[in-house]
């Protein structure tokens, strides 16, 4: 048997498609353009690359878009000050601050002068306990995207057993929200859970986000498993030729070609989960400036 494999790209085509209507809707109709501010500290190569998608997605949709590059020495009270002032913006209706910051910043102040509104990312306090209250709320774009492939793959979800290997705030704990809120029965573990291998062979749905390349081995899953793999990891080719000139590759927290012959489906890496990420992102803006503006 070999795994379905659940491409990302074109589901998050037809929701940034979705997206583009709509904002033609809310400008032909309410003059109401919906505007996302990105902002990104320091000069990473991989957050650049990602920050400058987010803007040219934006504006292919017709959304207001304004990306802030700052130094890598920036101070907090500096970032403060922008964000503060992008939050007052009436033109910017979702906020977003690329992570993880450098080290000598503090992300916590930050989010929280985004304000739950425009908290696009999902992160604020406010819209993380509504996730949990099952009260509307902004939810992380990568959960999002993870929840809106496993429907698209598996359809009704209730009574399924969703394990998800990860805690984080920004994937683990949410997802296993939107799951529960989806009638599964939800296990949530990590890197230091007892048995973990055997607690995986326990999955209908495999959500791996802990943050190790290849972490989870083909024996780990229960044949016909659906895998929903979120690790990006850089490790070096397995030529050794590539190894040895510094050449990387991209792969997720499971072992894919062992994963393959076991689960039912699987997301690959990259091409899975990626692009889902940022059509959530726009899907989020559009619905903040919906709420913003007082549009249904």
């Amino acid at each position: 048997m070999t795994a379905q494999i659940i491409e990302g790209l074109p589901v998050a085509d037809r929701l940034r498609a979705d997206v583009a209507t709509e904002v033609a809707r809310l400008r032909a109709e309410h003059g109401l353009q919906p505007g996302l501010a990105v902002v990104l500290v320091g000069d990473d190569p991989a957050s650049q690359a990602y920050v400058k998608s987010k803007g040219e997605q934006s504006k292919a949709a017709g959304m207001h878009s304004v990306t802030h590059l700052l130094p890598g020495d920036t101070t907090q009270e500096t970032l403060e000050a922008l964000v503060r002032d992008l939050a007052a913006d009436p033109a910017i209706h979702g906020v977003l601050v690329q992570l993880p910051l450098p080290k000598h910043l503090d992300e916590k102040p930050v989010i929280e002068l985004i304000g739950p509104d425009k908290d696009v990312d999902g992160l604020h306090v406010v819209n993380a306990g509504r996730l949990v209250a099952g009260l509307p709320a902004l939810v992380a774009c990568t959960p999002t995207g993870c929840l809106i492939l496993l429907k698209a793959t598996l359809g009704d979800l209730t009574g399924k057993h969703a394990v998800v290997v990860g805690r984080s705030l920004l994937v683990g704990k949410p997802i296993a929200q939107l799951l529960l809120a989806e009638n599964c029965t939800v296990t949530m573990a990590h890197s230091r859970t007892v048995d973990l291998p055997g607690i995986c062979r326990q999955a209908d749905i495999l959500v791996a986000a802990v943050g190790q390349p290849r972490m989870i081995r083909g024996d780990w899953i229960k044949p016909g498993a659906c895998v929903i793999d979120v690790g990006i990891n850089r490790v070096p080719f397995d030529n050794p030729e590539q190894a040895a000139a510094g050449k990387t590759k991209i792969v997720g927290d499971v072992n894919y070609k062992e994963a393959l012959q076991v689960a039912g489906s699987i997301t690959p890496v990259p091409k899975g989960v990626g692009p889902m990420t940022v059509a959530v992102l726009l899907h989020n803006t559009v619905l903040a400036a919906k709420r913003l503006a007082g549009v249904s």
